[in-house]
């Protein structure tokens, strides 16, 4: 009985995760985590789209809090803007070569250069604001 339970939890479990990856896979394109800096100049310096930096890391509330409602202002915006996360733990030097000096911060890069920056936790009207007025 106890061993029909326990793979009854984990077949719950496995499915729950497959739905959510489903549910998730309309974003891929526009939501991407950046590898390395060869990934960050293929998708990010030489995309056509403007793209959303958000320099993040796992261990930091405020880049927790961020996460979803930056995805939410490029889900509005989709075909327009693309999100690329960056975690500073992984890409240090990147991270350092753009300036971050803490999290969670939103860069704009149009034409490979930065255009602005965004520090903190913000609303998510400030975000659209910000996103917005990049792709106008």
């Amino acid at each position: 009985m106890l061993r029909n339970i326990a793979k009854l939890n984990i077949t719950r479990a496995i499915i729950s995760s497959a739905q959510r990856n489903v549910s998730t896979s309309s974003r891929l394109f526009d939501i991407f985590k950046v590898q390395d800096e060869k990934d960050f100049e293929e998708r990010v310096l030489k995309s056509k789209n403007v793209v959303v930096v958000d320099f993040m890391a796992t261990w930091c509330n405020p880049c927790k809090m961020l996460g979803p409602r930056i995805e939410k202002v490029v889900e509005e915006n989709k075909g327009k803007v693309s999100l690329a996360k960056v975690d500073i733990d992984e890409l240090t030097d990147l991270s350092l070569e753009y300036g971050v000096q803490a999290v969670p911060v939103l860069a704009i890069i149009k034409d490979g250069k930065v255009q602005k920056q965004l520090i903190g936790l913000q609303d998510v009207d400030v975000i659209r604001k910000f996103v917005k007025s990049s792709i106008e």
